[in-house]
């Protein structure tokens, strides 16, 4: 089975540490649980180069490399690995985060899982033309099984892949958000997403 995992807020706890950074520059306190917009502009009503600053600030290679790991993610990955599924992490962030983002992953023993960026979000102002990184048309010319992803804004994309399961990692900006059709179905950590992948 090849299957698609998201790498924020999925893999790793990134919105939390976005809070933290939020209210260290401007002073802005929304906490995690209220955090009710994937956007996170508008989930902290910023101005656009305050935006521009937290993406910046939660971006350097030194933040990326100290989130924390959402619990149980390596070990289950590495049990489909060994069972002998094909993953790949499939991410929203820049193409200038590959390298410590690569870097986290071999941290948290996940060295065999490919990592590609992918402008899911159109932040990107050029396309990089290098094995990691992924045009749209590229990204849809692939096929998936199954997927795990938090965002929304990104149901679009999977919409491309016939047939392909998705789990939704439960999170409170995509609490209320409506499913795409019967192969979007909720879990609420990773054991639950396990669980969901022999369904």
């Amino acid at each position: 089975m090849k299957i698609y995992i998201d790498f924020d807020d999925v893999i790793c706890e990134t919105a939390s540490y976005f809070t933290i950074i939020a209210k260290q520059l401007f002073g802005i306190d929304v906490p995690y649980e209220q955090i009710k917009y994937f956007n996170l502009q508008k989930a902290f009503n910023l101005t656009d180069s305050q935006y521009e600053e937290l993406m910046a600030a939660g971006h350097k290679p030194e933040t990326l490399l100290a989130y924390k790991e959402t619990p149980g993610a390596s070990k289950i990955i590495n049990k489909w690995i060994k069972e002998g599924h094909e993953v790949s992490i499939i991410t929203g962030r820049p193409f200038s985060a590959y390298e410590p983002s690569r870097k986290w992953l071999d941290n948290h023993n996940l060295c065999d899982v490919p990592l590609f960026c992918v402008d899911k979000y159109g932040r990107e102002k050029f396309y990089q033309n290098c094995s990691y990184s992924l045009s749209l048309n590229d990204f849809y010319n692939m096929t998936f099984d199954f997927a795990v992803e938090d965002s929304p804004m990104a149901f679009e994309h999977l919409l491309h892949f016939k047939n392909c399961k998705v789990a939704v990692f439960s999170r409170p900006w995509n609490e209320n958000a409506q499913m795409p059709n019967e192969n979007f179905t909720r879990g609420k950590d990773w054991n639950e997403i396990d669980s969901l992948l022999g369904l």
